[in-house]
């Protein structure tokens, strides 16, 4: 089996149908604690508009959905967290167009690295809210300080035998992978005409999410790095050994 690791999306689908948020229901119950002390500091600064505007970074035009929606953090309907985020990377993912296998597949091995709750796993009933991985909520110290060593433990006791990173540097910092564990950061390149290899922005989040997509279809066993590359070439993927150790570069067109 594979652990996956995604980060989440500042866009958000409103609304739900599930039942309001139950954080004794979420996956890594051991988060317990630190998602109650997220959760109360994010409903109590929405009832403060001014200060969670400039706590939050909110433009003006975001911030009424934005005050609203973590007002309502405790109270509003939910929808799998799959489901709950749109934008580059979800969209490639389409969730929601899987057959029934990938997303009971994705329910079981994904994790989305939220920054209220911590990793949530893909099929966990999530509310609509706003809040990024660099704030400092009011009564706590910096959510890395929050989350990173009490992620690291919980994911300890939840990572299978090969996780695959998928996140962006700043969830990474909010729970690194447990030591020990077999994992590989995955880095989206292209190559150059003149041999060097380049970084992606947009297309990281796009090939993110179809890498994903793909596992979630054909859902292969794999324990190891080299079997993820040797998986990838069968399926028309490049992927191959990055430049520094834990690392795999997915390479794409741009």
């Amino acid at each position: 089996m594979t652990t996956i690791l995604l980060p989440p999306s500042e866009t958000k689908r409103a609304g739900g149908s599930g039942e309001p948020l139950d954080v004794d229901g979420l996956a890594l119950g051991a988060l317990r604690s630190p998602r109650e002390a997220v959760a109360a500091s994010i409903v109590e600064l929405a009832a403060d508009p001014d200060r969670a505007t400039a706590v939050l970074k909110l433009p003006q035009r975001q911030r009424p959905a934005a005050i609203a929606d973590n007002a309502a953090l405790r109270t509003a309907p939910t929808m799998a967290a799959m489901d709950r985020y749109t934008g580059v990377l979800f969209d490639a993912l389409e969730a929601g167009s899987l057959e029934p296998a990938g997303r009971a597949w994705l329910g079981r091995n994904a994790f989305i690295h939220t920054a209220p709750f911590g990793p949530v796993r893909a099929n966990d009933e999530i509310p609509s809210y706003r809040l990024a991985a660099g704030a400092s909520l009011p009564g706590l110290p910096p959510l890395k300080r929050v989350w990173a060593s009490a992620v690291t433990e919980a994911l300890a006791h939840e990572a299978r035998p090969l996780v695959i990173d998928l996140r962006s540097q700043a969830y990474v910092a909010l729970g690194p992978v447990p030591p020990g564990v077999a994992s590989t950061y995955i880095r989206v390149v292209t190559d150059q005409a003149d041999g060097t290899t380049r970084a992606l922005n947009h297309f990281n989040k796009k090939a993110k999410g179809a890498l994903t997509r793909r596992l979630a279809e054909e859902r292969p066993v794999l324990r190891t790095t080299g079997e993820l590359i040797e998986w990838a070439e069968a399926a028309g993927l490049r992927m191959r050994s990055g430049a520094a150790d834990g690392e795999t570069e997915l390479v794409t067109d741009g």
